[in-house]
């Protein structure tokens, strides 16, 4: 068996303890309470389905390597569906699952050095980075080192489980904010002043029912510190979060109560006490150094028209390695390439496939993305024609990567007990709807962001698409028809987060069309240069309703008192949730 080049994460110690806590469980000696929260810190979740598993897998800003790819294969395999699931959090989840296989699936992503653990839970959960952070052109510098060392500082840290609600953490590599740090918890932004590298701190900012943006806490902080205000703002979380009341227990809710002003100033006092202790230091690791394969140059490989719309849809460019220059006369250099995967699905083939991509072509390492997709760093131009071969035998070398057809969806009601839609049913109906019409891949109205969730907590992220949803239900003639919130405009740019207005409520086997309906919108009232961003935060929500008509207004048929992808009757089916985003 290979061993992985990259850091450990697991420690077989904490299966060994869930074993044992699993144990005492099943012999009476704790409570369904206690054990509820213990085995969600340790990655397991309940799901809609009686005695069914969902395990979430820990993937500290989205990197992995063909090791820990070749386990999550062999884990979906043996007591899974056959493939995993990347979450808008940079991880992999597995539904169904039996608890008697957790073990098992447990000591085989350990051999990897993967862990399950704080990937849940009340807890310090797994730390996101914009998947270029380190080949990006343009980001002053490298974050992932930053956020490998927070990562480790929080993984099992005696507080990191036991806090209020969960708690996340985000690494930005620019002003750009593509890791979206408006929206955690805490939130650390790379900016280099006077030579320095440092951090724009942000705090308090989250999704769910009740979006905010999150407070500035430094405009700059240097590297050196992040640690230390890591621990305070954790501490400060552990000693104010709302116990009593979960809905209102994240970290937004006690900035909410405290006020900027206030917060800032207990976060002083706290931080005081972590400085006077020396605690929160961090050991950087130095940074993940993969050599780049050499180039893989296939006679065969044809540089089709389909390859180079795949092209000129998945490369990016790229920084070249230290202390070399990309030759103009033969074409090398490095570029990035997008993998883009259905709803964020992966089967155990396509990942046994990218394991072996990403060890030939690239650095040996990929990084999954926070919209769902992949990327593999460091592929010698010259092995592209090669590379889009290779992709393509996995049915991987998909079009409109990053277009309004690749839409973000939460698992939404096919495993989720907070789910009121089937999220994922939807989200696909609207690229069907967009490849069938032949809209929404080229042109400006590309670039349109779409987010689905199944319920308003906003798994899927809507608050912050151009055009987003929730689903929920509507009473019409005394029958509950699944209907979804148009939430428009939202977004997260170098101002910070901007939450979607609430415009209108579409039955859910007409959303499709509303789609393709507000992309025409776009296409038709735009001003020249207006990207859709710009536009759907300004457009008026009633014109919108207009341009919608009878989408909005005519009354349901018999058929659309069905959820997408169902022929029976829609019936909500709501539980105690246990969040599974």
């Amino acid at each position: 068996m290979s061993t992985s080049t990259l850091p450990r994460f697991s420690d077989p110690r904490d299966i060994d303890e869930f074993v044992a806590t699993l144990e005492g469980f099943e012999r009476g000696d704790i409570g369904p309470d206690e054990f509820r929260a213990f085995r969600l810190v340790r990655g397991v979740y309940g799901q809609r389905q009686e005695r069914q598993q969902m395990i979430r897998v820990k993937i500290p800003f989205g990197r992995i390597d063909d090791v820990g790819l070749d386990a999550l294969a062999d884990v979906a395999d043996r007591w899974s569906r056959g493939f995993g699931h990347v979450t808008t959090r940079q991880n992999v989840q597995l539904h169904f699952v039996d608890m008697e296989n957790v073990e098992a699936l447990m000591r085989r992503l350990d051999e990897a050095g993967l862990t399950t653990r704080e990937a849940c839970g009340n807890s310090v959960r797994s730390v996101t980075a914009c998947e270029l952070a380190e080949v990006c052109a343009t980001a002053p510098f490298d974050v992932s080192p930053y956020a490998e060392a927070i990562t480790r500082h929080f993984l099992r840290h005696p507080l990191a489980a036991s806090l209020p609600r969960k708690f996340k953490i985000a690494f930005s590599g620019c002003a750009n904010d593509c890791a979206k740090a408006a929206i955690h918890d805490l939130g650390f932004v790379a900016e280099v002043r006077g030579g320095e590298k440092g951090f724009r701190v942000v705090a308090g900012g989250g999704l769910s029912s009740s979006p905010r943006n999150a407070l500035v806490l430094h405009e700059w902080a240097p590297a050196a510190e992040i640690g230390r205000i890591g621990e305070a703002i954790v501490r400060l979380f552990h000693r104010l979060g709302n116990r009593e009341n979960r809905a209102r227990a994240r970290m937004k809710y006690v900035l909410k109560k405290l006020g900027d002003d206030g917060f800032r100033a207990t976060y002083a006092e706290i931080r005081a006490e972590v400085d006077a202790e020396a605690a929160g230091e961090l050991a950087v690791p130095v940074p993940f150094a993969g050599a780049p394969a050499a180039p893989v140059i296939d006679d065969d490989a044809k540089r089709t028209p389909a390859y180079l719309a795949w092209r000129a849809s998945s490369v990016v460019a790229q920084k070249t390695p230290q202390g070399a220059a990309p030759d103009a006369e033969r074409g090398d250099g490095h570029v990035a390439v997008y993998v883009r995967l259905l709803l964020g699905d992966v089967t155990s083939a396509q990942m046994r496939a990218l394991g072996k991509i990403a060890r030939e072509f690239g650095d040996g390492t990929v990084r999954l993305t926070i919209d769902q997709n992949v990327l593999v760093p460091w592929v010698d131009k010259r092995s592209l024609p090669a590379l889009f071969a290779r992709l393509s035998a996995v049915d991987l070398a998909r079009l409109d990567l990053h277009t309004a057809r690749d839409v973000t969806s939460c698992q939404g009601a096919d495993t989720c007990n907070l789910a009121v839609t089937s999220s994922r049913a939807v989200a696909r109906a609207i690229t069907d709807k967009l490849e069938a019409e032949g809209i929404g891949a080229e042109g400006d109205a590309a670039k349109t962001l779409i987010k689905v969730s199944g319920c308003p907590n906003s798994c899927g992220q809507h608050h912050i698409a151009d055009l987003g949803f929730h689903g929920g239900a509507k009473n019409v003639g005394g029958q509950a028809v699944p209907v979804y919130q148009l939430h428009l405009g939202g977004g997260v740019d170098p101002r910070g987060a901007r939450f979607g207005r609430q415009v209108v409520k579409i039955i859910a086997r007409r959303v499709p069309d509303a789609v393709a309906a507000l992309l025409r919108l776009y296409d038709a009232e735009r001003t020249p240069g207006e990207a859709p961003a710009a536009f759907f935060e300004r457009v008026d929500g009633k014109r919108v309703v207009a341009a919608l008509g009878d989408i909005v207004t005519a009354p349901p048929t018999s058929e659309e008192a069905a959820d997408v992808g169902e022929s029976a009757g829609f019936l909500v089916q709501t539980g105690a949730g246990e969040c599974a985003a």
